[in-house]
């Protein structure tokens, strides 16, 4: 029994990892972009000069290869001031405030979809239309606004704080504590991020103690759904972990991943994998895990944490890249995930709604796209968050954007429609990248490490 629960427990792990690794197309390094020398020796000759203190001449020598973003002139700014509204948004603006005031539905929920259909950029409005929900006792759809507009905007603070009130008013314990986390780091300078680092703590406390409560309850359920389809009460068993917590729960499944597949044990590989991805562990806010940065020999370019800070990067992912920027960029995104309790939230949420696909097969299907936009938000929130370590870490802030250059190439070869992508597409992450980059005014004319990385890795990259 203890066996089938280990086998059931390393499947239920690799469903996870399939939703946070950064792509799902099954590729062969030989499939990317052909790789080209020339632009690498340039940057490690930026490089010279940048250790040796001559950060302009650095600079100059990148701009050679690293062309002014393209794109960031057609993303779409947020508009805050009612002066740069449009002739028809204004009108909407003004009923909806009207209906508002005189508590009239009539003239509030249509007038706001119009709103933001009409000017959908138009912050304000958007906030407007989630406080009218939760007026009228529908928190549900506030929050759908809500995480719509975080995503879209992530460098606003209101619509994240409102968020946040939402979600502890519905007592949605997990969900509030990784919003006011993520208001923590992304904010550290604000004069409320220890308040919202403590409350994070709080928020996780508070949810660990329900599950404790509801536990008995749960737990018969499972075992219930679990007698369906053969579990062995194996989903009873993950209930059991996460009530110890991110750390234990991801312990127990990284030992239980490490034994189903080949890690790489070339010494100066994995120190240096490790050395960077600490360095950056360092700088992502949570001190209570205790990370490990592990390599995988397979083929796939695949990389995923698991909670508590376990991160595991395929060869196949090591082989495609070209720089210690680019290792950072990616090291940084998925230190974010388990930063950010992406991957402890999944396996929260996800024991139940398993058991029930498996029930009602047709239900895998629902499963799955409920959960699309879901990962999508998750890719950003841990793309931004990696950015921003990077910028701070001493590395080109465009790293992780570089490695989306390379998968944007492979994006052009993926047949799969658009909206059953679990990820945003490449394309779009470049995009937001830039636009991330520009607006925080990030350097990304720092250390590249071409030569380093191509020191270990090199001969997995000629």
């Amino acid at each position: 029994m203890i066996k089938s629960i280990q086998q059931r427990l390393f499947w239920f792990l690799l469903l996870i990892s399939l939703t946070l690794v950064l792509l799902l197309n099954q590729l062969s390094p030989g499939d990317a972009q052909t790789y080209n020398p020339s632009r690498y020796q340039t940057l490690a000759e930026a490089d010279r000069f940048y250790q040796q203190g001559n950060l302009e001449k650095a600079r100059e020598i990148q701009r050679e290869v690293k062309p002014d973003f393209q794109h960031t002139e057609n993303l779409i700014d947020a508009v805050i001031d009612t002066a740069n509204l449009k002739p028809a948004a204004k009108v909407y603006w003004r009923i909806a405030n009207e209906g508002i005031e005189q508590n009239l539905e009539s003239k509030i929920f249509e007038p706001l979809r119009l709103l933001t259909e009409t000017q959908p950029e138009f912050v304000p409005g958007q906030l407007l239309y989630a406080d009218a929900y939760i007026l009228y006792e529908q928190p549900d759809k506030a929050l759908e606004i809500l995480e719509r507009v975080t995503s879209q905007y992530p460098e606003l603070k209101e619509p994240l704080e409102k968020k946040i009130a939402v979600l502890v008013q519905q007592k949605q314990w997990l969900e509030a504590a990784i919003a006011a986390r993520q208001f923590a780091l992304s904010y550290p300078d604000d004069p409320e991020a220890a308040k919202y680092q403590q409350l994070a703590d709080e928020y996780t406390k508070k949810y660990q103690a329900n599950l404790k409560e509801e536990m008995i309850g749960l737990g018969i359920g499972n075992i219930l759904l679990s007698t369906m389809v053969g579990n062995n009460y194996a989903d009873a068993n993950v209930i059991s972990l996460l009530i110890q917590g991110e750390a234990q729960t991801g312990e127990i499944f990284a030992q239980q991943y490490k034994s189903q597949v080949t890690l790489v044990e070339n010494p100066s590989q994995v120190e240096y994998v490790n050395n960077i991805g600490q360095k950056l562990a360092q700088l992502m806010g949570r001190n209570d895990f205790d990370y490990e940065f592990l390599i995988v020999e397979d083929p796939t370019p695949n990389a995923f944490a698991l909670p508590g800070g376990k991160v595991f990067v395929h060869t196949g992912i090591l082989e495609l890249m070209h720089s210690e920027a680019e290792l950072a960029g990616l090291l940084g995104h998925e230190i974010a995930h388990a930063v950010l309790s992406h991957t402890f939230q999944k396996i929260a949420t996800g024991s139940l709604l398993q058991n029930f696909s498996q029930i009602v097969p047709v239900s895998d299907i629902l499963v799955t796209l409920g959960n699309l936009e879901y990962s999508r938000d998750l890719e950003k929130q841990a793309d931004i968050l990696g950015t921003r370590a990077i910028a701070s870490s001493g590395y080109a802030a465009d790293g992780l954007h570089s490695v989306m250059g390379i998968f944007k190439q492979l994006d052009r070869e993926n047949r799969t429609p658009r909206w059953l992508l679990t990820h945003p597409a490449p394309a779009e992450r470049v995009e937001y990248l830039e636009r991330m980059i520009e607006s925080h005014g990030y350097n990304r004319y720092a250390y590249e490490g071409v030569e380093e990385y191509q020191g270990i890795f090199g001969s997995n990259n000629s």
